[in-house]
């Protein structure tokens, strides 16, 4: 703690009993100014690993001016991680400056957050490019869309950039459009700010520290990326793993819902043949439901977790649990998180959507429908319940048949060793490489051996050849391998003498109507009676 101010320092010990072992080893790199990875487990204290040294700088510097205020970004791969982290900000940045008031040190300055994502309002994004905050919380495609608009201003005073969550999108292409993002943000900012990842659950850390560095390719083939401090805490978090047959004998039960409600009484020992497993199933998990304080259930689909939410709900005669997925509204989603961090929810049925990062200290159960996905999603799911430092993180694992029992066993024995599946980075994504140069072009005359330069810092672009990248220019200029494609209207012009490019007339709308490569599967909303919209 000696390189912590004394207000900062005297609030920490105040709050805490020791820093854990990921902030003991992660500060040191962080002070100095190293681009550092911190890999830990599930509530090991990680975060504040990575916030604290840039809040402390933040409380102890001059105020810079208005339009340069802007200093941490902060990128979370889940709008509900991004409000988690908002919220959990409010202690140290409340409780650092009062006990500097306490010490009777000098006015410290009040930090301001906020945050950026698809449900942010057009009154509010308006109000952050007049006043921008101290630290900017946003998402990927949040991020994608500020550096493609006038508000990318406000990103030129960036100082530090905090990567929550790394694993999640290193392996996809979503990982690729978000290391194009930061080459980007480089290339706005005076100076290379300082880049620091958090991540839970992967292997090879090598890979990941290279996704989160970037990197090029030197004169002689070599790739060279940027130097990134591994701090590599042990994953000795307790679990406390079941996997729950719901019936004796698998193969005289179907996978199918029951066909009438009201059949819920406790499952015979035997299910009459051709019953379906659900019948085992929904009350056994309402059982656990009551039987602790607050329960996460799982489900690997938006479709199933809708369902499991429904029948719940039947099944007890009241609401007991709330659904929680990306189709949510916003409203809904922060009144059910609330709810669940507070403990007065007795359950959520969620998909991914609650299953990076998020303190939910009140959860006791993690209850998951069917196998997990991956060992890597299975450890971040479990680790939602006993999310506090020292506590054990308890689930159980409810296979729906004799398949899914097969990979749920293999699932939670490589869970139990923390054996998780190793990362591999896309190489060269060339439909994310267009999205971004349609985008870079659309603001700036880009010169073409400069963004090749920049492309190629990037590492999942670090061995990207000239001839796919001239391929994808020819591409959107409107050179086309076949007259089929001929009604296609060019999206860049290429002066190949002054090798340039710049956009084309709807060039920046385009851009910024399509964000990301998460695919828009949204035919039409659903809204309640009073208009409110529910996803």
């Amino acid at each position: 703690m000696d390189q912590f101010s004394p207000a900062t320092r005297s609030w920490f010990e105040a709050s805490f009993a020791e820093p854990t072992a990921a902030q003991r080893e992660g500060w040191p790199a962080i002070a100095a100014g190293r681009h550092t990875l911190i890999h830990a487990p599930t509530g090991s204290g990680k975060t504040l690993a990575a916030f604290l040294w840039t809040i402390d700088r933040l409380l102890h510097e001059p105020v810079p001016a208005a339009k340069e205020r802007c200093r941490v970004l902060y990128i979370s791969p889940l709008k509900a991680l991004a409000y988690d982290i908002e919220r959990n900000l409010r202690a140290p940045l409340i409780g650092i400056r009062n006990t500097g008031q306490r010490l009777g040190l000098e006015h410290l300055p009040d930090l301001t957050t906020f945050i950026r994502t698809g449900d942010t309002p057009a009154d509010e994004r308006r109000r952050m490019q007049r006043t921008p905050p101290d630290l900017l919380i946003t998402t990927p495609e949040s991020f994608y869309l500020l550096l493609t608009s006038q508000a990318r201003e406000v990103l030129r005073s960036v100082r530090w950039v905090i990567v929550d969550e790394v694993h999640a999108v290193a392996a996809t292409k979503r990982g690729s459009h978000l290391s194009l993002s930061l080459e980007r943000l480089e290339e706005l900012t005076p100076e290379p700010p300082q880049r620091i990842g958090l991540s839970a659950t992967q292997r090879p850390l090598e890979v990941i520290g290279s996704f989160l560095g970037g990197g090029t390719v030197a004169p002689d083939g070599q790739w060279t990326g940027r130097d990134v401090h591994i701090v590599d805490v042990p994953g000795d978090k307790e679990l406390d793993l079941e996997l729950v047959v719901p019936v004796e004998d698998m193969t005289s039960v179907t996978t199918r819902p029951p066909v009438a409600a009201g059949i819920y009484d406790a499952p015979p020992t035997t299910p009459p043949a051709g019953s379906s497993v659900w019948t085992a199933i929904y009350p056994t998990l309402l059982d656990h439901i009551r039987e602790h304080r607050s329960t996460i259930v799982f489900a690997n689909s938006r479709r199933l977790a809708e369902r499991i939410c429904d029948e719940l709900n039947r099944l007890a005669g009241e609401e007991v649990a709330r659904a929680h997925h990306g189709s949510v509204s916003r409203e809904q989603r922060f009144e059910i998180e609330e709810r669940l961090k507070r403990g007065t929810l007795p359950a959520v049925v969620a998909t991914s959507s609650l299953e990076l990062g998020i303190d939910m200290g009140a959860v006791d159960l993690v209850l998951q429908i069917e196998s997990p996905t991956s060992v890597a999603s299975g450890l971040q799911r479990v680790g939602r319940a006993g999310h506090q430092v020292g506590a054990a993180s308890r689930a159980k694992i409810f296979p729906k048949y004799r398949g899914d029992l097969l990979v749920a066993t293999v699932v939670v024995d490589r869970m139990m060793e923390r054996a998780v599946e190793s990362t591999r980075l896309p190489r060269s994504p060339l439909d994310v490489l267009a999205q971004q140069i349609v985008a870079m072009a659309a603001k700036d005359t880009l010169d073409i051996d400069e963004l090749l330069a920049v492309v190629r810092r990037a590492a999942p672009y670090a061995d990207l050849a000239r001839a796919p990248f001239e391929a994808v220019l020819d591409m959107l200029s409107g050179r086309y391998p076949s007259e089929l494609f001929a009604e296609l209207r060019p999206r860049i012009d290429w002066d190949r003498v002054a090798n340039t490019i710049e956009g084309r007339p709807g060039a920046l709308q385009l851009a910024v109507q399509n964000p990301g490569t998460i695919p828009d599967r949204g035919l039409y909303t659903v809204n309640l009676p009073d208009g409110a919209r529910v996803g």
